[in-house]
């Protein structure tokens, strides 16, 4: 290339100090148009890996969920919380827990936004204000986050009848979800099975906490299993009290 410039200058009749910066612009515009695409597409594939690499973890750690929080009445609903505090997931665990879950707008709230929409809910504040009882279990490790939430969750439910918050490990929801259950009622079917080993995970599923409370007292003051049994499926068969089914 340069050589053929410079013989294309050689033919013409100039000024030679005209010529060799007429030379030397040609030179220095045609030369870096060359070699700067070759020597810049390693650079710019290098920094859209890097890009991509980056959108991926963003992705990935937002939407992680590094705690659960499992809300049981009779819908028992499953909330999944990323590390900044925000649902990143909603899934109900039941019939009435799946209705529950289509009405709620909860999604990249605050899990304190979120529990307090669910309270909220019409018809939970209505099984609320019946005598229902409702557990909040915070399903994560032993960590800061965990504590917090438990703390939150407290002072967010003190103005509200029959709830009460629980802390749980992760170990145990993976044994409530291995048997069909919520982690609320997973941990009510461990403490049911320990006075009435009759007691199926079938059976708790479909009671209410009320129920489960319920059954749990007269078990404790010694009544047998197979009234036990007998009344967990009487009571649990066909109830749903009331979400979704008017």
């Amino acid at each position: 290339m340069k050589d053929n410039i410079r013989q294309a200058f050689d033919q013409v009749h100039a000024d030679p100090a005209l010529k060799a910066r007429t030379r030397a612009f040609v030179a220095a515009q045609t030369q870096p148009r060359l070699a700067r695409p070759a020597r810049r597409l390693p650079q710019v594939l290098a920094a859209a890996a890097c890009l991509l690499v980056l959108l991926a973890g963003s992705y990935w750690i937002y939407f992680f969920p590094t705690a659960r929080i499992s809300i049981d009445i009779n819908p028992s609903i499953e909330l999944s919380v990323n590390r900044f505090d925000r649902v990143v997931g909603v899934e109900g665990w039941n019939e009435d827990g799946q209705a529950l879950a289509e009405t709620l707008d909860i999604q990249f709230d605050t899990y304190i936004q979120a529990v307090e929409a669910i309270l909220a809910d019409q018809k939970i504040a209505a099984l609320l204000a019946e005598g229902g009882v409702m557990d909040i279990t915070v399903v994560a490790p032993q960590n800061d986050q965990c504590s917090r939430m438990l703390t939150d969750l407290e002072t967010c439910t003190a103005g509200h009848r029959n709830t009460r918050c629980h802390t749980a490990q992760p170990q145990e929801l993976e044994e409530a979800h291995d048997l069909g259950l919520s982690c609320g009622k997973y941990r009510a079917y461990l403490e049911l099975y320990t006075l009435d080993p009759s007691i199926t995970p079938q059976q708790v599923g479909s009671m209410t906490m009320r129920e489960i409370r319920d059954l749990l007292a007269r078990l404790e003051n010694g009544a047998g299993s197979s009234a036990a049994s007998s009344a967990a499926a009487g009571q649990g068969h066909g109830h749903h009290h009331g979400y979704g089914h008017q």
